[in-house]
């Protein structure tokens, strides 16, 4: 099988590459060559710290911000380290989740694992603070991350790009969510200029780091660690779980459907039930090729209990990525079509083989 538009890549590690991105996109279709997808991870791997490479910083946002340290780690993180079945080492440049709102004028606060935006708008006036800038230090960053994990991969890893998220949960970024509830109510208007600033430049943004990571041979991935040749992206809105169907459709279902098109794969994230509530919505967009459903902890896991929701994300023919146990593996396949599933999975290298060999067998 030959995919359209696929060049050669190589990968030191991944002599089945060609192999692998075949299952991908067989999945993307929500079809099967022989088995279905399965990438092996394990959650906030990225953030763990090598002994060999502790350095000492004046600050978090001094460490997050030392490229050379960021793609020094990981190139640590992955030596001698096997991957199997679809599993691809990625460095993805990484300043936080909400970055795409720093891109506009916003500041971002940094933890251990993660940063937060400061919100920048109190009032209808504060908008005049929004303004997307090439030269803004976060951008510059970003691109100096990719461009140095570019210079030092050499045939060891594949480079993506940095997590992007326009639409509404930007909008909650600049303003903070729960204010943002109040104005959806007292003052749409201001929420509705501020979707348009949102989505903007998104897709400028995105071509821009598409077309350099293009430019190098590299695909189209970024922390999801699913490739594409074409344009991969992940739509979400996290701040929907917080709306009614009404608003969703409103504010949210229409920039979704707009921001989706020009793209040649999507993989929407669905975090949790609250934001499931609007899955038949969402699973009515023809762009969407699949969904990334996070079922969330306690009383959200095992995973048996939402096959019923995994069901009907394939009967609406959509593909599904999903994390699973390797307890709960049988029960799962007993369970389930295996047409459309890709299986993340934590587990230790030892065993991944015969975990695929158990997979195979669905």
């Amino acid at each position: 099988m030959t995919i359209p538009g696929s060049w050669n890549i190589e990968l030191n590690c991944k002599p089945d590459f060609e192999r692998c991105m075949q299952r991908i996109y067989a999945w993307y279709d929500q079809e099967i060559i022989d088995r279905p997808p399965i990438r092996f991870s394990a959650h906030n791997a990225e953030y763990s710290v090598s002994p060999h490479l502790k350095k000492m910083w004046s600050s978090l946002k001094e460490r997050w911000f030392d490229s050379e340290y960021q793609v020094d780690l990981f190139i640590d993180s992955i030596k001698d380290k096997k991957f199997y079945a679809e599993t691809f080492p990625v460095f993805w440049p990484n300043l936080g989740p909400e970055v795409y709102t720093a891109f506009h004028g916003s500041e971002l606060e940094y933890m251990e694992v993660t940063s937060y935006s400061v919100p920048v708008v109190k009032n209808p006036g504060d908008i005049k603070h929004i303004r997307f800038d090439k030269n803004n230090p976060y951008f510059r960053k970003i691109e100096e991350m990719t461009l140095l994990a570019l210079d030092k991969c050499d045939g060891k890893y594949l480079v993506g790009y940095t997590d992007l998220h326009p639409g509404m949960d930007c909008v909650a970024a600049w303003t903070d969510p729960q204010q943002l509830c109040i104005d959806l109510l007292v003052n749409p208007d201001m929420v509705r200029e501020l979707i348009r600033l949102a989505n903007l430049n998104f897709q400028e943004v995105f071509d821009y780091f598409d077309n350099l990571l293009k430019l190098h041979n590299h695909l189209s991935v970024t922390w999801m660690g699913i490739p594409s040749y074409g344009k991969m992206h992940i739509p979400s809105s996290d701040f929907s779980a917080m709306i009614s169907s009404e608003l969703y459709l409103e504010f949210v279902h229409p920039i979704t459907v707009s921001e989706v098109k020009p793209m040649t794969h999507n993989v929407y994230h669905v975090d949790g039930k609250g934001v499931a509530r609007h899955l038949s919505h969402i699973l009515e967009i023809k762009e969407i090729n699949a969904i990334q459903w996070v079922q969330g902890m306690g009383y959200d896991t095992p995973i048996m209990q939402w096959v019923p929701l995994i069901k009907k994300i394939q009967a609406a023919g959509k593909s599904v990525v999903l994390d699973i146990q390797v307890s709960e593996l049988e029960d799962f396949i007993d369970a389930v079509d295996p047409e459309g599933i890709m299986l993340c999975i934590s587990a230790g290298e030892n065993i991944q083989p015969d975990i695929i060999r158990r997979i195979e067998k669905w």
